[in-house]
Parts: C-alpha cells; structure tokens; sequence
C-alpha cells in the first residue's frame, strides 16, 4: 500500500475539520472534504441485515449517497456535539465561561466523534432531521434527545420528533433497531448496557422545559459530559478501524 492511499484510507480522531475552512464561518458539515471522506470510510459496511450500506459520493457534492430496493438515500453530515458557543440565546451564558473553556470544548467537537449522517432530502416539502432538531424548542440540536426520540421511534413511543422520525422510516429500518442502530454509528456511550434508557448530557424531564444549559453550573456540566462522549467515541472509532 502507498503512503497516500494510506493516508486516504486513515481516519485521524483529533483531526479538526476547522482546518479544511477557507471561512472560519464555513461549516465543515458542507464544506469539509476531509469530514465527507471519513464518513464514506466510516459507514460503508455491514448492515445488521448484512447487506451493505455502500455509500457513494458526487464531485463537488456534499452528500453522501446509498441505494437499496430501488430507493436512493441521500444524506448529510451532521453535528451532533454543540457548545452553544455561538448561539445568541446563549451569548449572556457563555460570555461567563472563561474562553479557555470554550475553546477547548469546541477543539473536540469539530473532531469526527462529533458528527453523525441523516437522511437530508426533504420529504413533502417538510424540514429534515438536521433541520428539525436545531429548530425544535424541545431538541435545541441536543443529540442525547435526538437519540431519546430515535430510541422512542423503534419502540412506537411518541416523542417532540416523532412524525419527523416516521418520514424516514425506511431509513431507520436498514438498522433493524435502536441497538442496530446505536451499534451501526457507535453511539453506544450514550446508552445503557441493554439500550432502554439513554446516558443524558443535562437532567431528563420528559421534553418539558428548555433544554439548553442555563447556568454556569449547568453549562460546565454538560459540556464536560459532551466531552467525555466525544472522547468516547473517538476511541471507539479509532479501534473500529484498526480492525
């Protein structure tokens, strides 16, 4: 094997998908050709069924692509550790956080443990799964509830993201469950050992009140759980390539 297809072929977990940016402001979800070459090595293998999720890709695109039964799927990269660093319903919060923090909060999350794929085209015109969970005053982009509602989805349990879910249900049915599908992407530090409950990043009510950090205190902890996720799966990650 060369040295370069080696290197095209290796997944760097403390690689920071900032670095391919020429705008700081870009989002590596659409414009980091390093972010969609790691999710193509990454999630093209064995379905739980056994057939093979073989994901494909389009010059100058920024999806991924996989067809199956004569359904094509089209899909995104999406963020899925947040710091809220930017959002201006936090601005007042994270001004209190010593910009250390911050930046040591956001170096991780722009790691390939921080980011997941879902389906992107819009079904009836409706908002997609990376647009609805960022706009959902009951999800506000936290990927603990995300999972809580996709663990929901397979047991016909209704949640804030439900009708959301059963629009995608023929993708959500190539992981066969929520353990096949927590498996499949390596999600399973933010679950229990036998996958009914969900190890949450704030305290859990039930999706009754806000959902994003509001104190210091609050903030501090979350973002160290969010950190010990990412971490987590980037070793999971790390070993799952290597074989």
């Amino acid at each position: 094997m060369s040295d370069t297809l080696h290197v095209e072929n290796n997944i760097d977990v403390e690689y920071d998908f900032r670095k391919d940016l020429k705008n700081p402001n870009d989002d590596p979800d659409s414009k980091s050709p390093t972010l969609k070459r790691y999710h193509k090595l990454l999630w093209s293998k064995p379905l739980p069924n056994g057939s093979l999720l073989n994901l494909t890709d389009r010059d100058n695109d920024r999806f991924l692509y996989y067809k199956a039964d004569e359904q094509e799927y089209i899909l995104s990269s999406d963020s899925i550790v947040h710091t809220y660093s930017r959002w201006k319903r936090t601005k007042e919060l994270i001004e209190k956080i010593p910009d250390r923090e911050i930046e040591e909060f956001r170096d991780i999350a722009f790691t390939i443990g921080g980011y997941i794929i879902f389906p992107a085209n819009p079904v009836n015109g409706k908002q997609t799964i990376n647009q609805e969970r960022g706009t959902n005053n009951l999800i506000c982009d936290r990927f603990d509830l995300t999972l809580e509602c996709i663990r929901r989805f397979y047991n016909s349990d209704d949640s804030p993201l439900y009708e959301l879910l059963q629009r995608y249900e023929s993708f959500f049915k190539l992981f066969n469950n929520f353990k096949g599908y927590c498996e499949f992407f390596l999600l399973t530090d933010l679950t229990n050992n036998d996958f009914t409950n969900i190890n949450f990043l704030m305290p859990f009510d039930g999706f009754i009140t806000y959902p994003v950090p509001r104190t210091v205190d609050e903030y501090m902890e979350y973002k160290r759980k969010s950190m010990e996720f990412c971490a987590n799966r980037n070793k999971r990650i790390k070993v799952y390539q290597s074989g």
